[in-house]
């Protein structure tokens, strides 16, 4: 059986405004590689059932997969958060979160 995840409702947003407001936790209108990477762990955080940083291949769906720690998750966050950052300032504004991936 394959298991989806699904966030919660409060993580589901319908336009960029909405992941803009949601991410940015301090209201400076831009999000950090701080607010970047807990917005983005939700679904880490949720299949982490013993809570221990590393999601297991039991963990995982289809209960398969390479071992996949914290720290590696959030450094591929973090390239990803880089790569959208086309101005360079350290921060994503909401003409960068929507565009397409880069």
């Amino acid at each position: 059986m394959l298991a989806v995840l699904v966030p919660p409702a409060a993580a589901q947003v319908a336009a960029t405004a909405d992941y803009l407001a949601k991410m940015d936790t301090d209201g400076d209108g831009r999000v950090s590689l701080a607010e970047y990477q807990a917005w983005m762990s939700y679904a880490f955080d949720g299949m982490d059932r013993d809570g221990d940083g590393v999601l297991a291949p039991w963990e995982q769906p289809g209960g398969r997969g390479r071992t996949i720690t914290r720290a590696e998750h959030l450094a591929r966050l973090a390239d990803r958060f880089h790569r959208q950052d086309a101005d360079g300032d350290g921060f994503l504004d909401a003409r960068e979160l929507a565009a397409p991936p880069r």
